[in-house]
């Protein structure tokens, strides 16, 4: 196979011709001149293409469970307390 001994197959990014470098240090374009290390690098797609994740699912609660208690601070007083301290001094 002749490929073997003719170096790396560069695509020139300027005119697209196609060719092999010889093992050179410098991968010249034999057609335009261009100097493949020179190339621009690509961009990353454009935000519309990329796949973005699915949006994270949100729990519906619609009734409050029976954990979901109210914490009082101390030195408040909760109005069903205060019910209750009046019927034990009745």
């Amino acid at each position: 196979m002749a490929g073997k001994d003719l170096g790396n197959k560069h695509v020139c990014f300027k005119c697209s011709t196609k060719f092999y470098d010889f093992k050179k240090p410098e991968p010249i374009c034999p057609k335009c001149g261009a100097d493949q290390r020179q190339a621009p690098v690509a961009k990353p797609p454009p935000a519309e293409r990329r796949q973005k994740a699915p949006p994270k699912a949100v729990p519906d609660e619609t009734e409050p469970s029976v954990d979901d208690e109210v914490e009082v601070e101390d030195g408040e007083v909760d109005e069903d307390d205060e019910d209750e301290d009046e019927a034990d001094d009745a």
